[in-house]
């Protein structure tokens, strides 16, 4: 497996659907975020105060609800639950789409907080499988500060230790100390556009933040 890549829970269901589309027959691996379901039990979280496994593992049913969704819809693509299954999955010549509940129960490798997100789990399982992270998400990359808010300004590439500084940007808060836990690097890329992930998949320049973290 030379990719993961994470589509974005803001991303889905049109742009989504259209990205893993043009993804199948790569060498990819897909991990979907949790989306609006994900948000939703954040703000049940803010009311009720759920124990941090509770809210954890319920939004990694979201990622698993989204990923389901996602694979029945792309032509070529399947839903997996385990690594065993990736390869498998792949060898026949489809689209993996991976259902992470069950190996993160089972794993459990990650903090229980909303410090952890899609980002962080789909950084995870890329360590596990040797394989190249590409984040996408709704903006181009990483920005100075959010990038609705004036004055914001788009970084081509950055650290992971100078990104440690920025608490939460379209990425969660422990993904930055994740990657110089594993000493790997990540792309983060707007998946509204499928051409800027293509080109990162072969290795031509692209819109995008390039995270280095070894």
């Amino acid at each position: 497996m030379e990719w993961v890549v994470k589509i974005g829970g803001s991303l889905f269901p049109e742009y989504s659907i259209n990205l893993a589309q043009e993804l199948v027959g790569e060498d990819v691996l897909i991990i979907c975020g949790g989306g609006h379901l994900a948000n939703q039990i954040r703000e049940y979280h803010h009311e009720l105060n759920f124990s941090p496994t509770t809210h954890h593992k319920t939004a990694i049913m979201c990622m698993d609800i989204l990923g389901m969704l996602l694979a029945d819809k792309v032509k070529g693509a399947e839903a997996v639950r385990s690594l065993e299954e990736v390869k498998k999955v792949r060898d026949e010549g489809k689209l993996p789409v991976l259902i992470p509940s069950m190996l993160l129960e089972y794993l459990d490798p990650l903090e229980h907080s909303w410090r952890v997100t899609s980002d962080s789990i789909s950084l995870y399982i890329s360590y596990l499988l040797e394989a190249k992270l590409l984040i996408t998400t709704d903006v181009d990359g990483i920005y100075t500060h959010r990038p609705s808010l004036d004055g914001a300004q788009f970084i081509k590439e950055i650290s992971a230790k100078k990104l440690l500084n920025f608490g939460e940007t379209s990425l969660d808060e422990s993904f930055a100390e994740l990657l110089l836990k594993y000493k790997t690097s990540a792309y983060v890329v707007n998946g509204k556009h499928p051409e800027r992930v293509m080109a990162i998949l072969e290795g031509r320049s692209s819109i995008n933040t390039f995270i280095g973290g070894d």
